[in-house]
């Protein structure tokens, strides 16, 4: 099988992914270079800093992004693509956990993140391929009960849009043979991440609002107005958020030591016949397995499949991202046997000890956002969205997220990625053996 694409010439400063092959937009924006103001200065180019972005500079603020690489070159242009509703713990788990009242408020908020990405698809004319519908596999009849609790408890909570698939209906949405049954979520769906991202940080610019790249930060000078500090510039704002998520550089300890990097890896095949792709996913949408360690996949507006799966913990990548992924995706479409493998990538995600993201204030004025623990897609354009309104005066949502607990991993730094492994390698097994 020829090999996978591992280099691209002709968008330089991305992973070698095929998103970084299709992006509508190129344009590589200036570095920082002097001095520059604004109200409010976003550390991180992605969804986070870029939903924070729009919503202040939809309120007239003035806002500066400043990304130490290209918009979109951490995980939110390299992850699957899927809009996954809700958060990386289910929402009874949320009221165990910190009571009824705060699972009632997130559980509000839960159908947000993906209005928040349909509205602005269409109030900017973002073209990232916007497709409606997700399908949640179940393996056994153990994770289709799992399943069948969660659509009551979603429902209790507004969400209208579920609907429980039988093992002899699967092939409505995947032709396979591996599954139990399922859920589909009409309000889930599938977009083209780097296009959607570029495409809001589009609309920052033309609202007023600055992004430059290749603009890491290397300082943080406190005072009135903080100064945000580069390798050949400055910015001065009264407002700082920090929105680097799991490539946040470790200035900041507080926060980069209550998380920890977890990689996954993708892979997207050539572009198939079009009556193969449409007889593997009839309905074209998208699909992640309740597994653990899970798999997730879909077609591509040009006919590919992308499949995803795979974790490392601490931002281990393997030696071969095609090896790791590859033979998953043949037990789910064994028609795939003799397709080659055009891109393979890895990129990492924020995990927290809580699997709940967290969002708070370090200082006066000095906000953070991170840890979606593998639901950003729609998690960070809500949480974005709510850092902005916390600095236009309005924290009411804010003080429900900032109240959470925001716990550091067992062990530190030096213990956190084995401790974990361990864990992962417990909940592997009881998927193995279908506990």
């Amino acid at each position: 099988m020829p090999e996978a694409v591992r280099g691209l010439t002709d968008n330089p400063g991305h992973a070698p992914s095929w998103y970084a092959a299709s992006a509508r937009d190129r344009r590589v924006r200036p570095m920082l270079q002097g001095e520059t103001e604004a109200d409010v200065c976003i550390i991180g180019a992605g969804f986070s800093g870029i939903s924070a972005a729009l919503e202040l500079a939809e309120r007239g603020y003035r806002v500066v992004v400043l990304e130490a690489e290209r918009i979109g070159f951490g995980a939110s242009g390299r992850n699957g693509g899927q809009i996954v509703n809700g958060y990386s713990r289910d929402l009874q788990t949320i009221a165990t956990r910190y009571g009824k009242d705060k699972a009632t408020r997130l559980g509000e908020m839960s159908l947000e993140g993906a209005a928040i990405i349909r509205a602005r698809v269409e109030k900017y004319a973002i073209d990232c391929d916007l497709v409606d519908g997700g399908f949640f596999a179940a393996f056994t009849d153990k994770q289709m009960r799992a399943m069948e609790a969660h659509k009551a408890d979603w429902e209790r909570h507004g969400h209208p849009g579920l609907e429980m698939v039988s093992a002899q209906e699967v092939g409505r949405y995947v032709k396979t043979g591996r599954y139990a049954g399922g859920m589909i979520d009409r309000l889930g769906g599938h977009i083209h991440p780097l296009n959607l991202v570029l495409g809001e940080a589009g609309a920052v610019e033309r609202l007023g609002g600055q992004i430059f790249e290749r603009s890491r930060v290397i300082r943080l000078e406190e005072g009135t107005p903080y100064r945000v500090v580069t390798e050949k510039g400055a910015v001065r704002a009264r407002y700082v958020l920090v929105c680097g998520n799991a490539y946040l550089p470790p200035q900041l300890p507080e926060i980069s030591g209550r998380m920890m990097p977890v990689s996954s890896q993708v892979l997207t095949t050539e572009p198939l016949e079009a009556g193969l792709a449409q007889a593997l996913l009839p309905a074209n949408y998208c699909v992640e397995d309740a597994n653990y360690i899970l798999d997730y996949y879909r077609r591509t507006a040009d006919n590919r499949i992308l499949y995803g799966g795979g974790i490392g913990y601490g931002g281990r990548d393997p030696k071969d991202i095609t090896a790791v992924i590859r033979p998953n995706m043949l037990k789910t479409f064994p028609e795939l046997a003799g397709v080659r493998i055009d891109y393979a990538w890895s990129g990492n995600f924020a995990l927290t000890l809580t699997r709940i993201p967290h969002i708070g204030q370090l200082r006066p004025n000095l906000y953070f956002s991170h840890g979606d623990s593998g639901h950003g897609v729609t998690t960070t354009h809500l949480l974005g969205k709510i850092l902005g309104e916390a600095v236009a005066g309005h924290a009411e949502r804010y003080d429900v997220w900032s109240s959470l607990p925001n716990l550091p991993f067992p062990g530190g730094l030096r213990f956190r990625v084995p401790l974990t492994v361990l864990g992962a390698w417990w909940y592997g097994m009881r998927d193995r053996l279908g506990w």
